[in-house]
């Protein structure tokens, strides 16, 4: 399956628009996993373990696993994923940006090394920057947009001579880039104005979006704003990533952190699925 047909088989199969950010932090590893680094692979695989059922989508950040030597760790959770969440799409998490040489190989390094289905891309060097990933068949690429961070604003924000803003040109460029159908954009779920305004410029493009949960974005705000279901002509889905109050519920143990993540993610998937619900009412 191509990276879009994984996005609706498994918000389908497991009826879901969560995606769960795997961002292992050693300092929050339960018990005797803790500050140990050649954990990481057994505390991300038991949260996939636990999750795989409730989830759009799984995006490990590539940093967390890069700054602790863990990329063969990396290689073997994107395998396991694949393994035992069939059909569950993997965004690496990489926020890329270079060209010619450099970018193949930065494209060769998330599709063939890691088998990643998907990757976050910075789009500021253009369209020669984009195109070796989008040489990979059926893979995705997401294009930072207007991410979840307040200074995201110092450029995104900025108004063009055209009068309009850099986010808004970015997913008008994404839709006219997108003629091979694996362009989508990043939006956060800190700001649903812009998710909306997003949506509107790009309707059947997918759209990743961070920020609910610990960041503070709201479930009903970010559904209503960037999903619009086949009645209104569009099939871009949603992908709502949370990370840090999934792998360290507040309710976790030591010794059954899994039950807690998969207690929280229960609890996001199922405050998507009503702000879903409510949206389809409107």
């Amino acid at each position: 399956m191509t990276f879009v047909e994984m996005l609706a088989h498994a918000e389908h199969a497991n009826r879901s628009l969560l995606c769960v950010g795997l961002d292992p932090d050693l300092a929050r590893f339960p018990g005797p996993m803790r500050d140990d680094a050649a954990r990481i692979f057994d505390f991300c695989a038991a949260i996939v373990d636990a999750t795989y059922d409730l989830v759009i989508a799984y995006k490990p950040q590539i940093a967390y696993f890069a700054a602790n030597r863990a990329e063969e760790q990396l290689e073997r959770l994107i395998a396991h994923i694949h393994r035992s969440a069939l059909g569950v799409p993997v965004i690496l998490d990489a926020k890329r940006g270079d060209i010619g040489p450099t970018a193949e190989h930065y494209a060769r390094e998330v599709f063939d090394r890691y088998d990643a289905d998907a990757v976050t891309l910075s789009p500021f060097l253009g369209l020669d920057s984009i195109e070796p990933y989008l040489r990979h068949q059926g893979k995705g690429v997401l294009l930072l947009c207007r991410t979840s961070n307040p200074g995201g604003a110092d450029l995104q924000e900025q108004r063009l001579e055209s009068g309009e803003r850099l986010y808004e040109h970015i997913a008008r460029l994404a839709g006219r880039w997108n003629r091979s159908g694996q362009i989508g954009l990043v939006v956060g779920a800190t700001f649903p104005a812009e998710i909306a305004r997003v949506r509107e410029l790009a309707p059947r493009l997918p759209l990743l979006i961070p920020g609910f949960g610990t960041q503070g974005g709201d479930a009903a705000a970010t559904v209503r704003a960037g999903w619009r279901g086949d009645a209104a002509g569009t099939s871009g889905p949603i992908i709502v990533s949370s990370s840090r109050a999934l792998l360290y519920p507040a309710d976790a143990r030591d010794g059954d952190f899994t039950a807690a993540s998969r207690r929280a993610a229960e609890s996001a998937r199922a405050e998507l699925a009503a702000a879903r619900a409510a949206a389809a009412d409107r």
